[in-house]
C-alpha cells in the first residue's frame, strides 16, 4: 500500500520529483528516464509507472535548460520502441504454451480470434494504445500471445512510440513553462490522465448501451 502511495504521489508531483532527481543524478537523469519508459511499455506486471506525465514533465525541463529535447526524444522514443518488443516476444513465447490446452479456461480458438483480431486491427490498437495508461503496456503483451506478424507490429510500435513521445515531450517543451501549467501542474497531470482514459471509458459506455439495447431488441421479438 506504502509502494502505491508512493507512485500516486511521484506522479501527482511528477515536476518536483523530477527536479529532485536532475539535481541529484544530473546527465543519469537521461538513463533513470530511459528506464522507467522501457519498464512501464516493456513489463506487462508495471503497468502502473508514470508515461504520459513522466514524458510532458521531462520535456518542461527541457525547455528550462535542464535536459536535451532531442535527446530526450530520440532516447525514450528508442526505450518505448525497445519495451513495446520485449513485450511483444514475451507474450509470444508465453502464448503457445498457455493456450496449449493444458489449462482449461485457456483454448485454443481463443488464441485464433486473438491473432485473426491482431492481423486486422493491431496496428491502430497499437498505436492507440500508446495514449492510454495500462492498456498500453497489455497491448504488445497481447499482440505477441496472439501471434500478431512481427513486421507488421514492429511498423507500428515504431511509429505509435514517435507519435506518443514527439507529442508530449514536445508538448512539455512548449506549454510546460507557461506559468498557469507551473502553478497547477498537478492538476495538468490529472487532465493528461483523464483525457488518456476517457476513449475506454467511453467505449465501454457504448457498448454497455449495444448490449442493453439488443437485450431489449431481443426480449420484444420473443413470444
Amino acid at each position: 500500500m506504502d509502494f502505491l502511495t508512493s507512485i500516486i504521489d511521484f506522479i501527482l508531483h511528477i515536476d518536483k520529483h523530477l527536479n529532485e532527481i536532475i539535481q541529484t543524478y544530473g546527465t543519469w537523469t537521461y538513463l533513470l528516464l530511459f528506464m522507467v519508459i522501457f519498464v512501464e511499455t516493456g513489463l506487462v506486471i508495471m503497468p502502473f509507472l508514470p508515461g504520459d506525465s513522466l514524458l510532458f514533465a521531462a520535456g518542461a525541463f527541457a525547455a528550462q535548460g535542464s535536459l536535451n529535447v532531442v535527446v530526450l526524444f530520440v532516447l525514450l522514443s528508442f526505450a518505448a520502441i525497445l519495451g513495446d518488443t520485449v513485450n511483444y516476444w514475451i507474450g509470444h513465447y508465453i502464448g503457445p504454451k498457455a493456450f496449449s490446452g493444458n489449462v482449461r479456461f485457456l483454448k485454443k480458438e481463443h488464441l485464433d480470434r486473438t491473432h485473426a483480431f491482431y492481423e486486422k486491427h493491431g496496428g491502430k490498437t497499437i498505436i492507440l494504445a500508446r495514449f492510454i495508461p495500462i492498456i498500453r503496456t497489455f497491448a504488445p503483451f497481447v499482440a505477441g500471445i496472439g501471434e500478431m506478424t512481427y513486421s507488421h507490429f514492429i511498423f507500428y510500435n515504431v511509429v505509435g512510440a514517435l507519435l506518443w513521445c514527439g507529442i508530449f515531450i514536445f508538448g512539455g517543451y512548449l506549454f510546460g513553462n507557461l506559468p498557469i501549467v507551473q502553478e497547477n501542474f498537478g492538476l495538468v497531470v490529472i487532465g493528461i490522465i483523464i483525457v488518456s482514459v476517457l476513449p475506454v471509458v467511453i467505449e465501454f459506455v457504448q457498448n454497455y448501451r449495444r448490449k442493453q439495447q439488443m437485450g431489449r431488441e431481443q426480449a420484444t421479438l420473443e413470444p
